[in-house]
Parts: structure tokens; C-alpha cells; sequence
């Protein structure tokens, strides 16, 4: 059963940092592709990084250079570090998850092409 569990969201302020975990039962952090999404109220939900079993990662351009996606195998964790925050970042942060064979990320980094969801962090950036 997959088990994906985000923590870290809170409230920051323009051009400060956050980093927020997604904790993933064995399996499914050892074997599948891991993403983040987020949605923003009124909006679709947006992949903005992912990261394949053997290391490679994938960004948006909304937030390449200013986000990092990264996996810490001892503790089953994926985390995504964000730095320079923006207003615009402001949403719910959600960790995925896709099994595809191995390990690799779906092609598109869009909300279809992901199966499992955590229940979301949010993140909140103010002036």
C-alpha cells in the first residue's frame, strides 16, 4: 500500500526558504518515481519537480533555480528544498507517486500522469 505523508508547509515571507518532507513507505520510495505538486486556489494542480529511482530530476520552469528536489534513502524521506520565495508560491504542496517500469518518471510532469497522492502541505508566502 502506498503511504506518502508531506510535513514542513507554514507561512514565510518573500525571498525566504522552507524545505518540505514526504514521508514514503519502503516500496514505493526505493522503486517508484517521486514528485511534488502543488495547487494554488482556483487553479489546476501543477508539477513543479519530480525525481526517478536512480537519482535523475526533472523541474518546471516556475520553479527551476529555486526549488530542489532530493531523496534521503536512510530515513525513506523525499524532500523539496525552496529558496527565494515568492507570492506566486503560495498553494498546497503535495508529494506523488507513479510506478512505471523501472523507476523512471512519467514524461509529462502534469497531474495525469500521476496515480497517488499525499494529503498536502501548505504553503503560505506573504509580503
Amino acid at each position: 500500500q502506498v503511504q506518502l505523508v508531506e510535513s514542513g508547509g507554514g507561512s514565510v515571507q518573500e525571498g525566504g526558504s522552507l524545505r518540505l518532507s514526504c514521508a514514503a513507505d519502503f516500496y514505493t520510495y526505493k522503486s517508484y518515481c517521486l514528485a511534488w505538486f502543488r495547487q494554488a486556489p482556483g487553479q489546476e494542480r501543477e508539477g513543479i519537480a519530480c525525481i526517478d529511482k536512480n537519482g535523475a530530476t526533472r523541474y518546471a520552469d516556475s520553479v527551476r533555480g529555486r526549488f530542489t528536489i532530493s531523496k534521503d534513502t536512510a530515513q525513506n524521506t523525499l524532500y523539496l528544498q525552496m529558496n527565494s520565495l515568492q507570492r506566486e508560491d503560495t498553494a498546497m504542496y503535495y508529494c506523488a507517486t507513479e510506478d512505471r517500469p523501472g523507476g523512471v518518471c512519467p514524461r509529462r510532469l502534469h497531474r495525469y500522469e500521476y496515480t497517488y497522492y499525499g494529503q498536502g502541505t501548505q504553503v503560505t508566502v506573504s509580503s
